[in-house]
């Protein structure tokens, strides 16, 4: 599967595909990857822009329509998940990338939370996950200052299992998942489950508070800014204000 912008077509895509995978019983192992120099930036704030001009209110529907199924289906499915990490992976495209089981990423691609630089909290489960994986200190600055780190940073943190060159990339990620489809995959579905249920906060939960507080804070104005700054290739200034 691949997954470059995350506009409303991709997004559908990628939940029929998601879910077709996790179903068909044929498919042992799934790799979730994108094309070119991108892993996938996030959300389509193009798209985004105008669905906040035409109805505030409904701009964070895609949450529930979209990205909390895809993650709940890539996070729960009786299988295990690559994410081949190929190239920049940002915002909501760091979420599908921790919500799979393990992670190769091409070496030099950066990483960035990226939420905070346009006023919002993470979505697609990212807060858990990247607290879960990273503990809360460094989840916090990553989050908090948004600043971007590559995949050798994300390496020597845990964050991914292995780094390799980018033309090696889809080779490694095929390999691992060759490996993974002959193995004992109900072994695998309960182990998943297992993991999963260890932490405290169920994903239904998370990603619910996750949506809750986007839609308060796609309210504000210093989200409403951000995104027309990004649009137009500015610096965003925040109020701390509604």
């Amino acid at each position: 599967m691949t997954t470059p912008a995350l506009g409303l077509a991709t997004k559908q895509g990628l939940l029929v595909a998601v879910q077709e995978a996790a179903a068909d019983q044929a498919i042992r192992a799934v790799v979730l990857t994108g094309t070119g120099r991108v892993f996938t930036a996030g959300q389509d704030l193009g798209e985004h822009a105008a669905a906040l001009a035409e109805s505030g209110a409904d701009a964070f529907d895609t949450l529930e329509a979209h990205y909390n199924p895809v993650i709940t289906a890539l996070a729960t499915m009786p299988k295990p998940v690559i994410a081949a990490v190929n190239g920049t992976c940002a915002g909501a495209g760091l979420g599908l990338a921790l919500a799979c089981d393990l992670r190769i990423a091409a070496a030099g691609i950066r990483f960035t939370t990226a939420f905070t630089g346009i006023g919002l909290t993470p979505d697609s489960g990212l807060s858990a996950a990247l607290s879960r994986a990273l503990g809360t200190a460094r989840a916090s600055e990553l989050i908090l200052l948004a600043d971007p780190f590559t995949a050798e940073d994300a390496f020597s943190w845990g964050l991914v299992g292995r780094v390799v060159p980018g033309p090696d990339l889809p080779a490694a990620a095929a390999e691992l998942a060759a490996r993974l489809a002959a193995g004992p995959t109900r072994a695998y579905a309960t182990a998943k489950r297992a993991i999963r249920e260890a932490w405290a906060a169920p994903w239904p939960d998370v990603l619910a508070a996750e949506s809750r507080d986007q839609a308060t804070l796609g309210a504000t104005q210093d989200h409403r800014n951000a995104v027309e700054a990004f649009l137009a290739k500015r610096r965003p200034e925040f109020t701390g204000r509604d």
